[in-house]
């Protein structure tokens, strides 16, 4: 398996199709920004393969058929290496990297390389590029430079080097939290397909246990962990909602992530302990 397979042309046509981008395809930052907008905005963030027990599989056809012409979604490993392969084949160099989530963790917690971010470089200058982090997915790549707040569709970001890693975080309100922390040392196939077993087969993990979901939109985001749906608008301001049974859970998978359910979709699990 290579990440950086180039897609066939016809794959490449449906990708763009897909994300409803119709600008310009030569290697260069505007092309990227263009592609890094609205690739979220189409592809959902959400583990329904995981939460229903079916095997995750990072080859690129498996990804291809996934997210681009079965209209589901999936989490970082499938996101960003659908990106990857996306630029690779408008000739982009890119990089594969690895991360530790830092988001909603205590200080001092070391957690696994279980993220997956691409290293892009654009006329001998290195962006970051990640349209796989959930509920704060990137809108925009991020220039590779230290301590520069860089605006984006949605949140400012920042990056800062902190005892020999870089850590990536977002302005929520007035503070800065962080999402992740990496190395630039490159990935390859098989770090990625261990982490990837992890978080979908292990069972204490997160993506086994919790069915979650996210998606930008223009002026907001939209994030469900089970059966809490949380609506976030750029304006500040967050509407909530509970969902009460799996048909209500499925008309939200649909409507707002825009999401084509497997036909074996068994949400049961979620409400047996209500009521």
């Amino acid at each position: 398996m290579s990440l950086a397979t180039p897609l066939a042309a016809a794959d490449l046509e449906a990708y763009f199709q897909r994300i409803g981008y119709e600008g310009s395809r030569p290697p260069t930052l505007a092309t990227l920004q263009g592609i890094h907008l609205r690739h979220p905005q189409a592809i959902a963030f959400e583990n329904l393969s995981s939460f229903l027990g079916h095997s995750v599989d990072l080859e690129l056809s498996s990804l291809v058929q996934k997210l681009v012409y079965g209209d589901r979604g999936g989490y970082c490993f499938e996101q960003n290496a659908l990106l990857r392969s996306v630029l690779t084949t408008l000739g982009f160099a890119v990089t594969g990297l690895g991360a530790r989530v830092l988001w909603n963790l205590p200080p001092d917690t070391l957690t696994p390389r279980s993220h997956m971010v691409l290293l892009v470089e654009i006329e001998g200058e290195p962006y970051i590029a990640d349209v796989g982090f959930g509920g704060l997915t990137l809108t925009a790549p991020l220039r590779l430079v230290p301590d520069l707040v860089q605006e984006t569709p949605h949140e400012p970001f920042r990056l800062i080097q902190s005892e020999g890693f870089w850590v990536l975080q977002a302005q929520i309100a007035q503070d800065w939290k962080p999402l992740y922390q990496f190395e630039l040392q490159a990935q390859y196939p098989c770090d990625y397909e261990v982490s990837n077993w992890h978080v979908s087969t292990y069972p204490k993990s997160l993506f086994v246990n919790n069915l979650i979901a996210a998606r930008v939109d223009r002026e907001r985001r939209y994030g469900l962990r089970n059966t809490e749906l949380a609506t976030h608008f750029l304006a500040g301001t967050t509407e909530k909602r509970h969902i009460t049974d799996a048909a209500e859970l499925e008309t939200v998978l649909t409507n707002i992530f825009k999401l084509r359910l497997p036909e074996t979709s068994d949400f049961s699990r979620l409400f047996s302990a209500q009521g």
